[in-house]
């Protein structure tokens, strides 16, 4: 509270954003972990309320009817306050931006956020994900691959999780000899399993290779990730940077393997730029969507130049490549550098990068493409995204595993959801879905219902009569261009219908009459398929990649993927 120098101000307008003639005028207050916004219209409390954690920046100017406010935050939500007294902006601007950029992890909202649950459910949701249960899943340990006590303590890679799975023939030896010849000491250790065909994906820090150095236990190591894929001959080894970058951190005496120098691998690049491009797209972005009304092709041409899809592209190409990830093992337990990549403390701001950002789009991408092979929505991703930022929960608090259990924070958001089940939508979304579900079958239950009473209708006066020539050849001649009967686009040619496998063969000698209007229901059928697919399925089906470090200089990471 002591940052707080005026709690209180009164005849706020928040401005809407479209239109600033549009506006509520309200209370604004400041507390320890929130600024409020109470509307004072009669009969109705409205309020807003912004965590300071959710907080980016904090800007303020002067205007003709007072002084303007402007809060960014990291949801990418924008807040607009015009305060009447300069005075008053000016002591709310400092408070905000002291009480936005906190200085050490006890100030974060997670050690102050006290929910409403008993004790023995507290003290569960302090536990960590239990790395062993998670292996076991996928049926680990077995003859190729062991869980190892090497990096127990932290001793071989601070950023590295304890509990480690190796390959079965991997001396302790010849780990500890390719933590020495790897970034940070991150050796490379399984990721991921596939019981069903023993494909492994392991992932690693860049080889402190220089521009000649080799180690003879690191390419051991790789020979041993090798012969625990026993269907395998050789292995790829992906570096996700580009390759002028994986070049140039040779000079720095890093670097990327050499396959001189090990056995059955192909090096694959896939190009994801470093986290300083990322960061820079990601505001060019942002700077294109906050436009007042553009026009479309201002908003494509600034959308193209930002460069933000590209990079999402190629995250999407290194996961086709890759296949699997994660969030909370491959995220949080293997060392992604939360707060220093999200700004949760105030600290080095070249170290922000929106990683987490790119990730979560990647996935949001792929649930419209592929709607029914999620077992969450988009509210769910909405919902990670802001409690990353918000720092309510410990789940992405600290830098890797060591640094979290040190802190032992509160981390329950996922604890919210159903025990023993993977994180989903909250029950009044699966209710809302399942109303709007219902509503659409409703709707197209009528629609259908319309259609057949009017192909019967058209029925009743469809005729058929004897044509006086008709072409003897397999096609059928359609009177106009309605090309309703049409299946595929193969079927037209010219003015013809070609027959096909799906269409009635018309007898030899018969005229056939289309209803102006099947072409209509033809294409409405269709759409009702698509908006099944896309509409419904989406609705019922949704329920609720790699580290930063695969791009950092410091900890550039390869994956290993046996094909």
């Amino acid at each position: 509270m002591e940052h707080i120098r005026l709690p209180k101000v009164e005849n706020v307008r928040l401005l809407d954003r479209i239109s600033t003639r549009r506006s509520r005028v309200g209370t604004l207050y400041l507390t320890a972990t929130h600024t409020i916004f109470v509307e004072n219209e009669a009969g109705v409390r409205n309020e807003t309320w912004v965590l300071h954690s959710l907080v980016y920046s904090v800007e303020k100017a002067t205007t003709t009817s007072g002084c303007l406010l402007v809060i960014h935050c990291k949801n990418f939500q924008v807040l607009q306050f015009v305060i009447p007294q300069e005075r008053e902006c000016y002591d709310v601007h400092l408070s905000l931006q002291r009480l936005s950029q906190p200085e050490s992890y006890e100030e974060l909202y997670c050690f102050s956020y006290k929910p409403n649950v008993d004790e023995e459910e507290r003290l569960q949701e302090w536990d960590f994900l239990d790395h062993k249960a998670d292996y076991s899943r996928m049926g680990l340990p077995n003859c190729l691959w062991k869980l190892s006590p090497v990096n127990r303590h932290y001793k071989v890679s601070d950023t590295y999780p304890a509990n480690l799975f190796v390959p079965d023939s991997a001396a302790s030896p010849v780990i500890v000899g390719s933590s020495k010849f790897r970034s940070r000491g991150r050796f490379p250790t399984l990721s991921y399993y596939s019981k069903e065909n023993h494909a492994a994906i392991c992932r690693s820090s860049q080889p402190l290779s220089g521009f000649s150095a080799r180690c003879l236990e690191d390419e051991q190591m790789l020979e041993a990730i090798l012969r625990s894929n026993p269907r395998s001959d050789f292995m790829y080894v992906v570096d996700t940077r580009p390759k002028l970058n994986a070049i140039a951190n040779r000079a720095a005496g890093k670097g990327y393997e050499n396959e001189d120098n090990y056995s059955n691998i192909k090096f694959q690049f896939i190009g994801i730029e470093n986290i300083h491009v990322m960061r820079n797209s990601q505001q060019k972005m942002l700077e294109v969507c906050e436009l007042r009304s553009p026009s479309m092709s201002n908003f494509l041409e600034g959308l193209e130049s930002s460069g933000w899809l590209k990079h999402i592209k190629a995250v999407l190409d290194a996961g086709i490549f890759i296949a699997k990830v994660l969030i909370e093992k491959d995220w949080v337990s293997f060392g992604h550098k939360f707060s220093h990549r999200c700004n949760h403390l105030v600290g080095d701001p070249k170290e922000v990068s929106p990683i987490i950002d790119q990730f979560l789009e990647c996935v949001w991408q792929l649930m419209e493409q592929f709607p029914c092979a999620f077992e969450f929505n988009e509210r769910f991703l909405i919902t990670i995204h802001s409690h990353i930022y918000s720092c309510q929960y410990g789940n992405f608090i600290g830098n890797n595993q060591r640094e979290r259990k040190e802190l032992g924070f509160w981390r329950g958001l996922y604890n919210r959801f159903d025990r023993g089940m993977h994180p989903r939508q909250s029950v009044e979304d699966h209710l809302r879905a399942i109303q709007e579900e219902t509503q659409q079958l409703k709707e197209q239950l009528a629609s259908h219902k319309k259609k057949i009473a009017k192909l019967e209708q058209e029925q009743e006066w469809s005729v058929t009569q004897k044509a006086a020539t008709f072409d003897k050849s397999p096609t059928a001649w359609a009177l106009g261009h309605d090309l309703g009967l049409a299946n595929t686009p193969q079927d037209y040619t010219g003015d013809f219908l070609t027959s096909s496998p799906c269409q009635l063969k018309v007898p030899e000698g018969s005229l056939i009459l289309i209803p102006q209007d099947l072409n209509k229901t033809s294409d409405s059928n269709h759409s009702n398929g698509s908006d099944q697919e896309s509409g419904i399925a989406d609705l019922s089906c949704r329920s609720p990649f790699s580290e930063d470090s695969t791009r950092d200089p410091d900890s550039d990471e390869a994956a290993y993927s046996a094909a």
